[in-house]
Order: structure tokens, then sequence, then C-alpha cells
């Protein structure tokens, strides 16, 4: 079953869930928007004056019945809103003044990322008309990490046909230590879960089980020890060489009695510049669907969508949040 079938799916067993769409000032949202209501698979709440988002969809012919449009900078609650944002910097280095928080709420990705914290809102999806930075950061200053977690990655569900794996991190992250290698791991194991893979996680290296030395050989290593520790349940190995972590005569070769060996399905790169030109490689030469970045380790679901996005683009990342809201829920 394709990916998105199975997140249709997933969230159709709970209640809706209301996904925040900060630029409701553009037509591949509202396409977006409008066909998620109407295939009832999301509540969706958009930012923008109601009167030109309005106009804006009845040029497109689109239907925003029963489609929730917040005028946030005039909205009733922008004060309390203002207040709570001021309340939750308390203590912080940026945002101390009630002029700082005002200033900062007039823009939609911090005001959506507030509805969400409040719990007005189960995600978010931006990015159509914004930088990734823009659509993070509002996410880290007020939504911060899971418990437990420092750094957020961005992952990639690779999909063939029946093929499914999960690539990390390949979006955010330069060049991680051992420790956030594990939690990168851990946030796509659970992502491996949402989409019915029963996580098997490899951590990629140039050398397989110390056949090469050096220190990135080591910190892939002492991230895999340190994974299997904290998390046992879940079968992991590393430091690995790709084939060895995909190929099963090859890992009999190079990694005998692995666990992972020639069946790992979640792939945790050592750095971003390999994760990013892998996910890209298998996308182009091997004809593979890349969905994502898929945002992990922020403490509710937030996404972001590439600026040259489409609406269909937009569509599948409100259902890929919703998913993540109830996995979390």
């Amino acid at each position: 079953m394709e990916v998105f079938e199975q997140l249709k799916q997933l969230i159709k067993q709970k209640d809706k869930q209301r996904i925040v769409f900060p630029e409701g000032e553009d037509p591949r949202i509202l396409t977006a928007v409008s066909r998620l209501k109407q295939d009832d698979l999301v509540e969706p709440i958009v930012l923008g004056q109601k009167d030109q988002v309005l106009a804006l969809a009845e040029k497109a012919g689109l239907d925003m019945t029963g489609i929730e449009i917040v005028d946030y900078q005039n909205s009733p609650d922008f004060g309390e809103m203002v207040e709570k944002f001021h309340e939750r910097m308390a203590g912080g280095k940026h945002f101390q003044t009630m002029e700082e928080a005002e200033a900062a709420l007039r823009d939609a990705n911090f005001y959506g990322t507030m509805l969400v914290y409040t719990g007005q809102a189960d995600g978010m999806v931006s990015g159509a008309a914004h930088s990734t930075a823009d659509t993070v950061r509002p996410a880290l200053f007020i939504l911060k990490t899971k418990p437990g977690m420092h750094r957020i990655s961005g992952s990639f569900i690779m999909e063939r046909g029946e093929e499914k794996y999960v690539f990390a991190d390949c979006a955010i992250s330069i060049d991680p230590t051992s420790d956030q290698l594990v939690e990168f791991a851990a946030q796509s194991a659970a992502t491996a879960k949402m989409i019915g893979i029963d996580p098997k996680v490899a951590f990629l290296s140039f050398s397989t089980h110390g056949s090469a030395k050096g220190p990135q050989v080591d910190k892939v290593a002492e991230a895999a020890k340190l994974f299997k520790e904290k998390y046992p349940d879940i079968p992991a190995d590393g430091d690995l060489q790709f084939d060895a972590a995909f190929v099963p005569a090859v890992a009999e070769l190079k990694a005998p009695g692995s666990a992972v060996g020639g069946r790992a399905n979640v792939f945790i790169f050592p750095e971003l510049q390999s994760g990013n030109i892998a996910y890209k490689i298998t996308q182009r030469l091997g004809n593979f669907t890349a969905i994502g970045p898929v945002l992990q380790g922020i403490a509710k679901p937030v996404n972001d969508l590439s600026r040259g996005c489409s609406a269909d683009d937009v569509y599948k990342i409100g259902i890929l949040t919703a998913a993540q809201a109830v996995m979390e829920g």
C-alpha cells in the first residue's frame, strides 16, 4: 500500500486533526486545504485576511465551505496570544519586551506556531512562501524539542512500489555528534512505525565493524553502541557500509551476526552531506519517490514545504502532519 494511503487510513481512525496553514494567501495552499476538507481528512485553519483569502479562492474556483480562516493580526485574542508568547519566552535571550513579542506575532509562522502550542491546532504546515529557517525557528522557540531530545532532524521516506525506507538526517544537522545520531535514529524509527515499517536501524559509514579507522568511523560506531543501550528493543547496528546493511549476501561476508545486516530499512547517515546526496541519488537514479523532509524531534508536528511545491505537495504534507499528530496523541 502506498505511504499516503496508509497515512489516510491512520488519520481516519481518530478525530480529525486541526492543521494550521499560515500562508493563506497562496493559491497552492488554498487548493490543498480545500481538497483536504472535501476529502474529510483534516480540519484546516488558514491564516490571512479573510476577504483576500476568499477572493483568491473564488478566482481559483475553490470551495472553502467549513474552513476556518483567521485574520490573526485583527483577531480578538491577538493581545492574549502576545502575552502567552511573552510568558513562553521569559528567561530567554529573545523577545523579552512586549513590543518584541507583539512584533514577532505579526509574523504568520509565529502566530501559527502559537496556535499549536496553545492546543488550538494539532500541527502546522508552512514554507510555500517562506524559507526553512522561517518555518523552523518559531517551532524551536515556542514548541521546542520533544522530551529527551536536544536536536531536530529531517528524514525522507523513500518509496518505490512496495519498497519503503527512511533516510536521515538529510535536511538539518550538518555534522552531528554520536549523541545526536542516536536521537535522529530514535526519531526516524518513530517515523518508520508511522508508515507501517518495523524499524531496523543501520548507522552508515565507509567502514563495516571497524574495517577502516578514523574519527568519522569512531563517531558512527559509538552512536550505534549508545543506541543499542538506550533502545534495546529496536534492532540496530553500526558501523555498516551500505551494502552490508542492505544486501544479505554482503552482510554474511562483512557483518556476520549483525542484528540488521542485509535487511536494514532505516538508514542513519554520519553527516548531512552524505544523507542529502544519498536521498537525491536514490530518487533520481533509483526512481524512488522522496517524501519529505519530515521534520522530526519537535515537540508537536511542524513540517516545511519547498518554495517550489505544488498544491499536491501541500496536500500530502498536510496528511503527513496530521498522521504525526495522531501518532503523538
